[in-house]
């Protein structure tokens, strides 16, 4: 197994970052390539997860880890369980990293190329794209 520390976590369909407290994804390096992902974080994000509890559906996110230089890596997980902590919540996702998927950087430079921008603002508006790594349609 290996296990690395998560930087972000951000819910693809609804686009939506949602802050951590703390976060860990461990891949298992098992024959069917399953990871676990646990995210602690406020509890007030419980019910944006919890319906995917309760159905027991899968959902794709995007997950940063290690250093927020990386490229964000796509999973379809759902969730294992949430455990409440006062007024922190642990949620417990499993499954699997998609592998088809284009760089972020040429997702992100594509994007703002459809925008007709200047060479300065192209430039400057890559550059804050690449740091703050915002959702990208895709």
């Amino acid at each position: 197994m290996k296990t690395f520390k998560m930087i972000s976590f951000q819910l693809d369909l609804e686009g939506i970052e949602v802050p951590l407290i703390d976060g860990i994804t461990i891949n298992q390096e098992n024959k069917e390539k399953t990871w676990i992902l646990e995210l602690f974080i406020e509890k007030q994000y419980r019910e944006l997860l919890e319906k995917y509890l309760d159905s027991k559906e899968f959902f794709d996110v995007q997950v940063t880890i290690t250093s927020p230089d990386n490229e964000p890596a796509p999973f379809t997980v759902k969730v294992e369980s949430i455990e409440e902590f006062e007024d922190r919540i642990s949620i417990l996702l499993k499954g699997h990293l998609r592998v088809v998927r284009l760089k972020y950087a040429e997702q992100l430079l594509q994007s703002l190329l459809e925008k007709n921008l200047s060479n300065e603002e192209l430039l400057s508006e890559f550059k804050k794209g690449m740091r703050e790594r915002p959702r990208l349609k895709g």
